[in-house]
């Protein structure tokens, strides 16, 4: 549906140059969304997924040992998405050991970003509204500490900013200006907490990431706090129990048409476009978050059986591998941590899984070595560029 420009134009001056800067009207979209056939069996298949992923519970052993996981992936891609080149390894190994040698700025970006979410996640879980007071609380969370750290973290603008282009009068998309921020935030909080009426949650998501990106209130991280706020309402909204889809991807696969709509529903109002993209996107992202657990899975259960058959040192083995199926890269001493076991035990289990085949070694230190099950690892990279 053509709706028209979903908000109004502010004329401010920046840089010694006056532009025309974009303040949304408040959600949710008027006239409401035009539910065609099409459209609801989009987010029916959507919501239908969503119900799948969530009840990953029941197929593994161990859910955490698959969000700890998904989470460290989607920090990873949604921090691509900004330019961080940093990758699961990467990001695994620094998590180990600081100074495990890889590029310290964007694996911080990254580990950030996961410390944003679970913040944000605790938040709520303690009963802290979703609010501009918690985005401000969870940015300051994501730039604490990084090459961000000195555009106000958690502190909304008080300068203007746009997007695309060298300079504000070649933007692709100029945001309101600083000062109408607060009221901005406060009609999205508004429509958070459904006030004055109620939103089913997986639509609320995709309307208040569009609103939120629109609006663009910090000076930096506003994209990847923007991605997190959809799984954030997800969670809220217990359409989800845990932080496990991953959207970024797909967001960087059609990163054109991503963009594209989001000009379009604010020039044109044609929400349901988006809708279309956005549920698309929750389909392919949860169906191949099942996907990969049941491979997961099978790959447990297939190693499992092989260390069964080492016979009376099984069970020091499988409490490695246990262990390795939450964090698959540790060294003897961070396994010994974790399991309880001696290191001496730990190193004779790490050898015993890596003739099995089941862990190799990154590196060929005598101390300070560091195992990877590699065949957990590539499930979870598959299909991922860089």
């Amino acid at each position: 549906m053509i709706r028209g420009l979903q908000g109004k134009y502010a004329t401010t001056v920046t840089m010694g140059e006056t532009v025309n800067a974009f303040v949304p009207f408040p959600l949710p979209p008027n006239p409401p969304i035009d539910w065609t056939n099409g459209l609801f069996d989009t987010i029916n298949k959507a919501m239908l997924a969503l119900g799948r992923l969530d009840s990953l519970s029941a197929l593994l052993p161990d859910p955490y040992m698959f969000q700890y996981i998904y989470v460290r992936q989607e920090a990873v891609l949604s921090s691509k998405i900004e330019g961080t080149q940093s990758s699961l390894s990467e990001l695994l190994l620094f998590e180990l050991d600081e100074d495990s040698g890889v590029p310290i700025n964007d694996a911080r970006e990254v580990s950030n970003y996961v410390a944003a979410l679970e913040y944000g996640l605790k938040r709520l879980n303690e009963g802290f509204p979703l609010s501009g007071r918690l985005l401000r609380d969870i940015h300051l969370e994501l730039l604490r500490n990084t090459r961000g750290e000195n555009q106000t973290p958690g502190e909304f603008r008080r300068s203007q900013n746009w997007i695309g282009g060298t300079r504000p009068g070649t933007a692709s998309f100029v945001p309101p200006p600083y000062f109408q921020i607060p009221g901005c935030i406060s009609n999205l909080e508004f429509f958070l907490n459904n006030i004055p009426n109620a939103t089913p949650g997986l639509l609320k998501a995709a309307f208040a990431h569009v609103q939120f990106e629109t609006i663009h209130p910090f000076l930096d991280g506003n994209g990847r706090l923007g991605r997190l706020l959809i799984i954030l309402l997800l969670c809220y909204e217990k359409i989800l129990k845990e932080p496990i889809l991953y959207l970024s991807l797909y967001f960087k696969t059609h990163r054109d048409k991503y963009y594209n709509l989001l000009n379009q529903v604010r020039l044109t109002g044609d929400w349901e476009s988006w809708l279309h993209f956005f549920a698309e996107a929750v389909d392919f992202t949860a169906t191949g978050a099942v996907e990969k657990a049941k491979k997961i899975h099978q790959l447990s259960i297939d190693d499992q059986k092989s260390i069964f058959e080492l016979g009376r040192a099984a069970a020091s083995v499988q409490k490695i591998h246990q262990t390795l199926l939450k964090r698959p890269i540790g060294t003897s001493i961070s396994l010994s941590k974790d399991t309880g076991l001696t290191v001496m035990t730990v190193n004779r289990s790490l050898e015993r899984l890596r003739k099995l085949g089941i862990v190799k070694e990154l590196t060929s230190k005598k101390r300070g070595r560091i195992f990877t099950y590699h065949k957990l690892l590539d499930i979870y990279n598959e299909n991922i560029e860089g």
